[in-house]
């Protein structure tokens, strides 16, 4: 396909320079025609016929393949005169006139025909010709080729792999062991189909991928596909939506023609909530585009043509706009949960995003998984990323834990904004409202211990204290809770307290302190005068798959009780946090100054400055010792074994 594309532009080059050689030379050889140089064949024959003229004439010059002539004088000048059409014979014409050749005192020379002169005669003729057979053949391909996309509008346009040279394999994969061993199962049913037929099991038709955005979806998908070894389609779910109606499901019945014709294969579809939404009646009716496109594929997953070794996978962070139709065993038979990872995950994650990088001996990668709970594995990867830049930046031949840290900065509240100039009135603002945040966390037991305090700006934040929890939770309490959110509002207290002012630097504390507090007593039921009740039903608006509207499904008189309780949590523990700092007045006072000072503060300095210890979170379970024997008992302790009947609920827990 190449030689011939070459072979037609070089043909194409060659008519061109034709087309410029023969323009060249016909304007070489009419560059003397002007109008002093330049006689009629009438005055020719005219002059010669004179015989007080002819004497001037010195001789005429005739070529027979052109019909441009010449007649010199003898004073040594020379003009052109062009022949009329049919006149072959030059002599015979100046004989009529009565010119005797035989006497006169010119000459008439007679050249034969020259090769150049012929050649240039048929391009002058052939190259009009050929110019417009050329534009009439382009003209042609043209709207071929315009029939050609008219009518593969509805082919799919999903890129084929074959997994001969894959990019990314199940070993750049980390923290996501349980989706990796559920699509290396896929992988080995497209592999050895035989292994699983004679158990009777059936080929699962399609995975679908669910996580939050960085968790590896997509690229676990790239995975399968250079670990597979057999046709991978890969297509986003926006590629079927177009204006025009009828395209996507066009595109769909193509996509699943090329794989039946490459099975056994893979096609993956990328974020298929884009095509994959519920159906009903939203803004684009029942006929929507989408819909139609919903329902081809809805056919071809699990129809009556639907006996081939083609299996689907797809991935979204929207399971719940998805149709329940292509959800259901069938069609979607596995859906595997792709969660932000815990500390091992993330270590392994970081493992894996660090190789090829030159690291200091000091660094260490529990310690960063540590560091960065709820990180994602594509947060993760920019954090490295981030660390290897700056490193760079600084001039350094390895990457250290100062770039670390700061790169988990980086990734959390942006970067640095060394050139905002800040008052020392703002600057002792920020400084005593991020110590209220810091003093008040180190006096609760349920929150993490502070990692670092800081007033240097990063992104639209003046500054921030970070916690760092010892653990990852997966549920939290009620006193966790309210202490949160007594935290979160100690920013605010000590601005009162010192300034006897507050400032609007605490509007997005006191937003997710609100937040957590309305779903505390809407969703998880921590309000005593209300009970367990879950309070606000979803009206979802299908077309566009997300909350346009929510439905209240309680009266008046308990949306006053709603807010009146939300109201409670905050005020009881906004005045937690004021009597947490009043009662430590000197101590914020002095930790302030030091980070006026400073302008950051690390944990460790921050709890050197404090002679007591930190106070433990109330225990949620105790053992019991009369449910235990001696040897037992010392299991327990120093093996954190769990002995079934000797775990009781502490009395007085939250």
């Amino acid at each position: 396909m190449g030689e011939n594309k070459w072979l037609r532009n070089s043909f194409v080059y060659l008519i061109i320079m034709v087309a410029v050689l023969a323009l060249f030379f016909t304007i070489l050889g009419n560059g003397s025609k002007d109008s002093n140089n330049t006689i009629t064949l009438g005055e020719v024959i005219r002059t010669a016929a004179d015989p007080n003229q002819s004497s001037k004439i010195k001789e005429i010059v005739i070529t027979n393949d052109s019909d441009v002539g010449r007649i010199r004088y003898t004073d040594g000048t020379e003009k052109v005169f062009r022949r009329e059409t049919g006149v072959t014979d030059f002599g015979s014409l100046l004989r009529n006139a009565g010119v005797d050749l035989t006497k006169s005192s010119f000459n008439l020379k007679v050249n034969e025909s020259s090769q150049w002169g012929g050649i240039l005669n048929t391009l002058t003729f052939l190259l009009p010709t050929l110019l417009f057979i050329g534009v009439l053949v382009f003209m042609m391909r043209q709207a071929q080729g315009s029939n050609n996309q008219a009518l593969s509008f509805g082919k799919s346009r999903a890129r084929m792999f074959m997994g001969n040279k894959p990019s990314v394999t199940f070993n750049d994969v980390a923290g996501a062991d349980e989706a990796k061993q559920e699509l290396a199962e896929v992988v080995e049913f497209l592999k050895y189909p035989d292994k699983f037929a004679a158990l009777g099991a059936r080929i699962p038709k399609g995975v679908l991928l669910v996580g939050p955005p960085g968790t590896g979806k997509t690229l676990l998908s790239k995975a399968v596909a250079g670990e597979a070894g057999v046709p991978f389609f890969s297509i986003s779910g926006s590629e079927f939506v177009e204006m025009f109606v009828g395209v996507g499901a066009s595109r769909v019945r193509d996509l699943f023609d090329q794989a039946k014709r490459n099975s056994p294969c893979i096609i993956f579809i990328d974020e298929i909530d884009a095509v994959g939404r519920q159906r009903g009646a939203g803004l684009g009716g029942s006929h929507d585009e989408r819909e139609q496109t919903l329902n081809q594929i809805l056919v071809e997953m699990d129809g009556f043509d639907s006996n081939t070794n083609v299996i689907m996978i797809a991935a979204t962070n929207r399971p719940d706009v998805l149709d329940p139709a292509l959800l259901r065993p069938g069609r979607f038979d596995r859906q595997v949960v792709l969660d932000r990872p815990d500390i091992r995950g993330r270590m392994a994650i970081l493992d894996v995003h660090s190789r090829g990088k030159p690291f200091d001996k000091e660094v260490s990668m529990e310690t960063l998984a540590k560091q960065t709970p709820g990180f994602s594995g594509a947060d993760l990867e920019n954090l490295i990323n981030e660390a290897a830049i700056l490193a760079a930046r600084r001039n350094k031949k390895s990457i250290s834990m100062s770039e670390l840290e700061e790169a988990i900065d980086r990734v959390i509240a942006g970067p640095e904004r060394k050139s905002r100039v800040i008052s020392d009135k703002e600057k002792a603002i920020t400084a005593y409202h991020e110590v209220g945040h810091a003093l008040v966390a180190r006096m609760l037991a349920n929150v993490d211990p502070v990692h670092k305090i800081s007033i240097i700006p990063r992104g639209m934040a003046g500054g921030y204290t970070r916690v760092l929890p010892s653990e990852d939770r997966f549920l939290g309490t009620k006193a966790q809770f309210e202490d949160q959110i007594a935290w979160g509002l100690g920013g605010r207290a000590a601005e009162e307290i010192i300034f006897n002012e507050i400032s609007s630097g605490a509007s997005n504390d006191i937003e997710k302190s609100t937040d957590m507090a309305r779903r505390m007593v809407t969703q998880y039921g921590m309000s005593k005068k209300l009970g367990p009740v879950a309070f606000g039903q979803k009206d979802e608006l299908i077309f566009l798959g997300r909350e346009i509207s929510e439905q209240r499904n309680y009266s008046d008189e308990i949306a006053y009780e709603i807010d009146k309780e939300v109201r409670s949590i905050i005020d009881a523990n906004y005045q937690r946090a004021k009597k947490i700092l009043g009662e430590n007045r000197e101590k914020l006072i002095e930790v302030a100054e030091l980070l006026i000072q400073r302008e950051t503060l690390e944990g460790e300095d921050f709890e050197a400055m404090f002679d007591t210890k930190r106070p433990e979170p109330k225990p949620l379970f105790r053992v019991e010792p009369a449910a235990l024997n001696e040897g037992q008992a010392a299991a327990a302790i120093y093996k954190d074994q769990i002995i079934p009947g000797a775990l009781r609920p502490a009395t007085g827990s939250a």
